[in-house]
């Protein structure tokens, strides 16, 4: 049976996957949906018999699938997810999944009323790197943790305004809370400061922050802090670095370096995280066996809850509690 994907975005991502969705055996690449049928006809181009449509309503109505693939903008989400679940058609889309809790819960109550197979983007969870730091904290101690996301400004408008992509904490950063929370466990307070250095002055239209730091504790006992800037023109940097009794394990896209007092070790990704997430839907898909998706709706749903309480409490100037 070869799998029949629709791909809702035509930016990166929705390139990205559709390139890795067409060298998998067994699927097919078969629509693109764009904010216009020019831009979704140029996506679908470099595929055979794909076509490109306006609107998901139409790609839907013409084409049989057995799943999307959402790769939107954070101001975008909502009423695509909502009409693919009322079709009954599984998902895998993009972090982050909103820009709000309200809209983002009713997509989540209508997956689990359906019991639909979903799959978030958050591929830090399928690095190799990951599944060896899950291992060394099995017989280790976490004390707490210091996560980052330096870089820049993304040059689309959407991206720096806050109406657009809720922040750099909620469209950049929420890699790194995600790999914290699939680490250490779930957070119970944040606590986060932001503040505009430089991009406001820089760049017109600008609305988000351009640095920001949050404090979280977690159910556990740890305390982490996750800093980010979208301000810096060179050396992007991302990551999570683990405070252990045994020393410090240094997460980032490459791999992991495990520093103990006598000794460092490194292990280096070697597979593609995106082509191991992407193995998991499909996987689930065909069997109905989602067991190997790291994040699907419900989990990311959790993430998502502490981005926005760091936006709310940077504007509150207070904590937010998350216990419940």
């Amino acid at each position: 049976m070869t799998l029949q994907i629709g791909i809702v975005g035509t930016g990166w991502f929705g390139r990205m996957h559709a390139e890795k969705l067409a060298a998998t055996e067994g699927v097919r690449v078969a629509a693109f949906c764009g904010t216009s049928r020019e831009k979704a006809d140029e996506a679908a181009m470099p595929y055979r018999d794909a076509k490109g449509y306006a609107s998901l309503a139409d790609m839907l109505d013409d084409r049989k699938l057995d799943a999307v693939y959402i790769c939107v903008p954070p101001f975008a989400h909502g009423e695509l997810e909502l009409a693919l679940i009322e079709r009954d058609i599984p998902f895998l889309v993009e972090k982050p999944i909103g820009l709000d809790l309200e809209t983002t819960k009713r997509i989540k109550e209508a997956i689990e009323r359906k019991g639909l197979i979903t799959s978030v983007g958050y591929h830090f969870r399928y690095m190799e790197s990951t599944d060896r730091a899950r291992e060394l904290l099995a017989d280790r101690t976490p004390l707490m943790a210091l996560g980052h996301w330096m870089g820049s400004m993304p040059g689309v408008g959407w991206w720096r305004r806050m109406e657009g992509s809720g922040g750099q904490f909620v469209e950049q950063t929420t890699n790194i809370v995600d790999l914290l929370r699939f680490l250490l466990g779930e957070a119970t307070e944040v606590y986060a400061a932001y503040g505009n250095r430089f991009m406001a002055g820089a760049a017109e239209g600008v609305t988000v922050p351009d640095i920001g730091a949050v404090t979280l504790k977690l159910a556990g006992g740890e305390v982490a802090t996750i800093a980010n800037t979208c301000a810096i023109q060179g050396g992007h940097r991302s990551g999570l670095h683990i405070y252990t009794q045994a020393g410090v394990m240094e997460l980032s896209h490459g791999g992991l370096l495990d520093i103990e007092a006598s000794r460092k070790t490194e292990y280096v990704n070697k597979d593609n995280p995106y082509d191991r997430e992407n193995a998991a839907f499909l996987h689930a898909v065909r069997t109905g066996d989602p067991s190997g998706i790291r994040s699907d709706y419900a989990d990311a749903w959790q993430t998502h809850r502490i981005t926005m309480a760091a936006n709310e409490s940077a504007a509150t100037g207070l904590p937010v509690s998350l216990a419940n």
